[in-house]
């Protein structure tokens, strides 16, 4: 969760020829020198310090192959100059990092900033082939969206496509996302919560606007999150059920919903509402994980 958590700090030089054993804040110290650079024009302050801890354990562990995913929290104030701190740290012990990937927002203009930025230190730090960084853009890809980034103009080196080169277009794939929802006993993102009484009236908020909230009376509720995969945690396992019985209830649960939500032109957003409770709690942890940018 920050770099103070790391335990080994060294690593030795890519000609073995000396040690530095203090990896952590050799990375600290350039993102110190870069934090201020007058030309990047304090685009960034205090980055997230979760995500440099785990961008410096990855270049301890593959000091030839660093390639961070920079889309977490905040591309342009947490994700690149956390990169180009490990980056330069790698540089001083006779490294060469690869570069970045993007897997979310706008891929085009994204790329160029993180260009520009790449730019900048190999001017201003004397830090020659900074600016030659590869950077990797994925995120469900396919004809139309590559046309479009590359009319928008980028600078992107390399793209990405997994879904649909291997599955056919018409026929929708199952993706699949791991989520970290807890370290060391501490809430990361939280995902359910205790099932609320039939009949009991509760307040329920749309997840991002503060605004929009109505007070609901369940006439059923239904728990979601089933543990299937327990690991070490010591929950119960379920047992899943069979493949023609989850193929049933989806064909059940489609045909429960409205027609302008599956239509495939413009469908209708569907509706997701949360408690009050967990609407808070959300807003708690974006606030704690979000970069704070310098003005």
């Amino acid at each position: 969760m920050s770099p103070d958590e790391i335990l080994e700090r060294s690593l030795c030089s890519s000609d073995g020829s000396s040690t530095c054993e203090d990896f952590v804040t050799l990375v600290h110290s350039w993102l110190s020198k870069i934090q201020w650079l007058k030309s990047l024009g304090g685009i960034f302050g205090e980055t997230n310090q979760s995500e440099l801890a785990a961008f410096i354990s990855y270049a301890l562990a593959f000091p030839n192959n660093f390639l961070a995913l920079v889309d977490t929290y905040d591309v342009i104030r947490s994700g690149v100059p956390n990169f180009c701190a490990v980056a330069l740290a790698l540089s001083d012990l006779g490294y060469r990092a690869v570069g970045i990937r993007l897997d979310s927002g706008d891929l085009a203009y994204l790329s160029s900033e993180a260009r520009k930025i790449f730019h900048t230190i190999e001017k201003e730090l004397g830090v020659p082939g900074f600016g030659k960084m590869i950077i990797t853009a994925s995120n469900d890809l396919n004809e139309e969206t590559l046309d479009a980034i590359r009319k928008q103009g980028h600078e992107v080196d390399c793209f990405g496509i997994g879904t649909y080169l291997v599955t056919c277009y018409a026929q929708a794939a199952l993706g699949c996302v791991f989520k970290l929802v807890e370290i060391n006993n501490q809430p990361r993102i939280k995902l359910s919560e205790d099932v609320s009484k039939v009949g009991e009236r509760i307040l329920c908020r749309h997840p991002f606007s503060e605004s929009k909230r109505a007070y609901v009376v369940p006439k059923r509720v239904e728990e979601l999150l089933k543990c299937y995969w327990p690991g070490k945690s010591g929950k119960v396992r379920e047992e899943l059920p069979a493949l023609k019985d989850i193929r049933d209830h989806c064909i059940k649960q489609l045909e429960q919903m409205r027609p302008d939500h599956i239509r495939r032109l413009n469908p209708t957003p569907y509706k997701v509402s949360v408690s009050a409770k967990l609407y808070d709690f959300i807003h708690f942890l974006w606030l704690n994980e979000a970069p704070v940018g310098e003005l």
